[in-house]
């Protein structure tokens, strides 16, 4: 054989067996990427929540998202999870959340992260109140590539020492 087809059946080899992936597993370079993304789309959702009450806060959520709500049934789809969300649309409630911890399957299409939330609102008598609570949501990427929220839930905690 001529030494250049030698070698063109060398590379090919050398090619074909790096290809199978058996001396390094894959580990997609974005998700570090991926974990910002997550990050500040919380902190879009949160300002969403905000500005735009249930409706701005709803629209980070899948159309068959599941909330587990503290002490009551779960529940199922975008529409059910909305109407427990109109608490937002009184400017006197403000919900805030901070993530303790993001993480990305190396796929890149699934996410979770928890944290500690505070909402804070007027009690009967027009006083300042606040509820603390810790949270967990899972997040899945899109088939048009947009990260929605598809499992949220928060429980009750005591104040956090050394907030006041």
């Amino acid at each position: 054989m001529k030494p250049m087809l030698l070698l063109l059946i060398a590379a090919l080899l050398l090619a074909f067996q790096n290809s199978r992936g058996a001396q390094q597993p894959f580990v997609p370079t974005a998700v570090a990427d991926y974990e910002s993304t997550i990050g500040a789309l919380e902190a879009a959702m949160m300002a969403a929540g905000a500005e735009k009450g249930a409706d701005g806060y709803m629209s980070f959520y899948a159309d068959d998202a599941v909330e587990l709500p503290n002490g009551a049934v779960k529940l199922q789809g975008k529409e059910a999870i909305r109407k427990t969300m109109e608490f937002l649309n009184d400017k006197n409630n403000y919900l805030t959340w901070t993530p303790d911890h993001i993480d990305v399957a190396q796929s890149g299409d699934l996410a979770y992260s928890y944290g500690t939330f505070e909402f804070r609102s007027m009690d009967k008598d027009r006083k300042p109140a606040s509820e603390h609570g810790k949270y967990a949501t899972i997040w899945k990427k899109q088939n048009d590539g947009r990260w929605k929220v598809v499992l949220d839930m928060g429980n009750a905690s005591p104040e956090p020492t050394g907030l006041r």
